[in-house]
């Protein structure tokens, strides 16, 4: 069984924690019957974990009840750079290895239901966890919308990221949040309606920013190039603009530049929204 899954970007700016898109960077598990585990990886992460403790192998595993099976990873999606990669992996694996429930699987194993989500469903989601139950709502997303990931190639872990935050955030921060996410999602759906303040966020870039200096400047840059606003991808370390196709490459090639100005290495990618989700064959 085959699983090919999409990554994805959380938050977007105010939708901390119960927002994100499904993006056109893809990762593909495939397990099948064998006499003996066996494991074969290609792209980023090939090579980390080629045992039984990868966490594909992991999921199969558990969800088969032996490790008699093959498995291949390869994965598009650069790890530990907000780009959901554990997510949509944890979601190939379940999905590959015929579980049940590969949504509360990729839950379980990523702590973050909004990116297993994207990854599962496609799109842009919403998500709230009540009572144990993850609620996915999906939600449209103009097809202009071009999304611009600076990646550097420092890694932040999400642990690290979640660390950097208080453990109370002030009233008006929680209803400014708020309220840019009611302005965001219109915005999302048809670019004419988008405003830059509805990317603003006061709940966890802030305080993510002496992680990364370099974000800031880097999502101005983007802005200053013809992007319509810019955000942290998850927890980063990737910054995401929103730009409109004609804009999109402009507005990659200003990042470009200053990453090569400012000697970070990286890449830079203009993606899509992925609209299918998950695929299994």
């Amino acid at each position: 069984m085959l699983a090919r899954v999409p990554a994805s970007s959380a938050n977007l700016g105010p939708g901390f924690d119960v927002l994100a898109v499904a993006l056109s960077a893809y990762i593909e598990v495939e397990i099948n019957p064998s006499d003996s585990f066996e494991i074969t990886t290609s792209g980023f992460g090939a090579g980390l974990f080629d045992n039984e403790n990868h966490l594909a192998a992991q999921i199969a595993k558990k969800i088969l009840g032996h490790s008699n099976f093959s498995v291949r990873v390869d994965s598009d999606i650069p790890l530990s750079r907000g780009l959901g990669s554990s997510a949509a992996l944890a979601i190939a694996a379940a999905l590959a290895a015929q579980a049940p429930d590969s949504l509360d699987i990729g839950n379980q194993v990523d702590g973050h239901a909004e990116n297993a989500a994207a990854s599962l469903v496609g799109g842009l989601v919403g998500v709230q966890v009540v009572r144990e139950q993850i609620l996915v709502r999906s939600f449209p997303v103009d097809t202009e919308w071009r999304f611009v990931a600076a990646i550097p190639d420092e890694e932040l872990s999400t642990d690290a990221a979640r660390a950097a935050l208080p453990s109370t955030v002030p009233y008006a921060d929680a209803v400014s949040n708020l309220a840019a996410l009611a302005m965001l999602l219109p915005g999302l759906e048809n670019r004419s309606l988008f405003v830059p303040s509805s990317l603003d966020d006061r709940l966890h870039q802030d305080y993510r920013s002496k992680l990364l200096p370099f974000s800031s400047p880097l999502m101005l840059t983007m802005k200053e190039a013809g992007a319509d606003g810019a955000c942290w991808s998850g927890a980063g370390s990737t910054m995401l603009a929103l730009a409109g196709k004609q804009e999109a490459e402009s507005v990659a090639k200003a990042a470009r530049e200053f990453f090569r100005e400012q000697g970070i290495a990286g890449e830079v990618r203009v993606l899509e929204t992925d609209t299918i989700g998950a695929v299994v064959r």
